[in-house]
């Protein structure tokens, strides 16, 4: 019998990762938001004790949005973090030194959800109403592009400071009108508010950056290179094995976090599945970035955000830590 494809991972990264748990280094890592499906694989592998193999001592803290991740990894608050790649593009313009060395989402996992009994047939009715989302929310960062796409003025709405956990009781009781989410949890507004729910993805109206990514304060970058590049080879092997098989990495997420419904984090591993896949990460690496996406997501924040200090986009983000024998797959 051929032995599993995870397997063979493991052992070889194995065999390269032993000289360091002899030492183990402090490294902080911020979320994006609080821990769910998209965050699994950084738990799975802390539980199987690849980052301590990998001479890590990981801990992971819940985050309050891109925005707020990009800064504290920015401050040196955390070494590495994860978030929006657009917000972390808005942010090196602003000065953040950070660096993306791997992404997660190939496609943009924004959308927007309302309810149709609101009145709200489509974004050209979302003027006069409101949006409740956090203030870090990397949605309401990028909301002037959004707006200018589908010919509305961005001072249209009303922004509304909501709390993630809060986003659908809000939206339930009538508090808002709109609320930016991410895809993955596309199925649990579903079930919850049936034909009534309306929604638009960002990338169905022609906005596809790239979505969550691996960033890394530049400065650690530069000081512990090997500690990052074995960080970048168990994240990248911790999400091969998840798409593989979830189920373990669900339960790593579940016994680490409370108030978590199993099912509805399977099913937003689903959708975080699609949103990984893209060309590039199928045929170079999974986490690969696009040059040429990049550099288009370079163009579009440089043309409609106001960049004070413009940057090669060749500096904050690379690919040479990944793996290129790793490759996503449709599983």
């Amino acid at each position: 019998m051929m032995p599993s494809r995870s397997l063979i991972l493991s052992t070889a990264l194995a065999a390269l990762l032993a000289p360091l748990a002899a030492h183990a280094e402090d490294v902080n890592m911020v979320l994006n938001w609080v821990p769910t499906a998209d965050h699994a694989p950084y738990f799975y592998a802390k539980e199987q004790g690849w980052y301590e193999d990998a001479g890590i001592d990981l801990t992971i803290e819940a985050g309050r949005g891109s925005g707020a991740a990009v800064q504290r990894v920015a401050a040196g608050m955390a070494e590495i973090g994860v978030a929006d790649t657009a917000t972390m593009l808005l942010g090196r313009g602003e000065g953040a030194e950070v660096v993306a060395v791997m992404v997660v989402y190939a496609n943009s996992p924004q959308g927007f959800y309302w309810l149709k009994s609101s009145g709200i047939n489509g974004p050209e009715d979302f003027p006069g109403h409101s949006i409740g989302n956090p203030p870090a929310d990397a949605s309401r960062i990028m909301w002037p592009l959004f707006a200018e796409t589908v010919g509305i003025e961005p001072d249209s709405v009303k922004f509304v400071n909501v709390s993630p956990q809060a986003k659908l009781t809000s939206l339930k009781s009538g508090a808002i009108d709109i609320t930016s989410d991410f895809y993955n949890e596309h199925d649990l507004k579903v079930r919850e508010f049936g034909d009534d729910l309306g929604f638009v993805a960002w990338r169905d109206i022609g906005v596809n950056p790239y979505g969550n990514a691996v960033i890394v304060n530049k400065t650690f970058l530069d000081e512990h290179e090997e500690t990052v590049a074995k960080f970048t080879a168990v994240t990248q092997k911790a999400f091969a094995a998840c798409v593989e098989n979830v189920d373990p990495c669900l339960d790593a997420l579940l016994s680490s976090v409370s108030g978590l419904d199993r099912d509805n984090q399977n099913d937003q591993w689903n959708r975080i599945k699609e949103l990984m896949s893209d060309e590039t990460t199928r045929t170079v690496a999974l986490g690969a970035f696009s040059p040429e996406r990049m550099d288009a997501d370079y163009a579009m924040v440089s043309t409609y955000f106001d960049l004070k200090q413009p940057f090669d986009i060749e500096t904050v983000y690379t690919n040479e830590f990944l793996d290129e024998s790793i490759k996503m797959t449709d599983e």
